[in-house]
């Protein structure tokens, strides 16, 4: 009776460690590929090698994602990433945004391992500094202050940057909006403009939504 009631002890330990062992191997995780995207986010990028494909499906598949949220499983560990080609898993530089203490690594392609530790860049959309629209999307994680945990907190006028191919480009959020799930219109270059599109869920529990901040280039 007695052995059984240690076992009942230590099923409810792991319980009760279960999300603060979990949360801990997903910072050590970020921690890592942050460490790896600031070095990457010095080398020169080569322009040329960005997808020309539609970028809807991809969206799609990091939709899925932000609806599965961030915490359903264990976290994994970050596997290394080639940086040969502009493909899924590629570490593409670091996003800042320093009034919501925001610091990420930008890695190409939608799959959980990504969005477990990074914000992800929507295949097919532009990248930092160019004419067109770079779209960016992460978890609103249940820890506060991890991944786009604070993104709510966005306000128009705020300054945000990404370190990229050796350059720093800053940029300034000119619109905040909610839309369904299903709208791709928010990935949409607009002509003449340099603009960084950043994506996650709505609201932080049981999101029904997708909440968009929309910021253009710094001249």
């Amino acid at each position: 009776m007695k052995k059984w009631s240690y076992v009942i002890m230590l099923l409810g330990l792991c319980v009760i460690l279960y999300p603060t062992v979990n949360n801990w191997l997903d910072d050590r995780a970020q921690a890592q590929l942050l460490k790896e995207a600031e070095v990457q986010s010095r080398k020169p990028l080569d322009l040329t090698r960005v997808s020309s494909e539609s970028a809807v499906p991809d969206y799609q598949k990091i939709s899925n994602l932000l609806d599965e949220g961030d915490d359903d499983e264990a976290s994994e560990e970050v596997e290394p990433l080639d940086p040969d080609s502009l493909k899924d898993g590629e570490v593409l530089g670091v996003i800042r945004y320093g009034k919501l203490d925001i610091k990420l690594p930008i890695v190409e392609g939608a799959t959980k391992q990504n969005m477990k530790s990074a914000a992800v860049h929507v295949t097919g959309t532009g990248l930092a500094g160019v004419e067109g629209n770079m779209a960016v999307a992460a978890h609103r994680a249940h820890k506060t202050g991890r991944l786009f945990n604070r993104l709510g907190e966005a306000e128009v006028g705020d300054t945000l940057e990404v370190d990229q191919g050796g350059q720093t480009y800053t940029y300034e959020v000119d619109k905040i909006h909610i839309v369904e799930p299903t709208e791709v219109s928010v990935l949409n270059p607009t002509p003449g403009e340099t603009a960084l599109t950043l994506i996650t869920c709505d609201p932080l529990v049981n999101p029904t939504h997708r909440l968009i901040v929309h910021a253009v280039l710094k001249k």
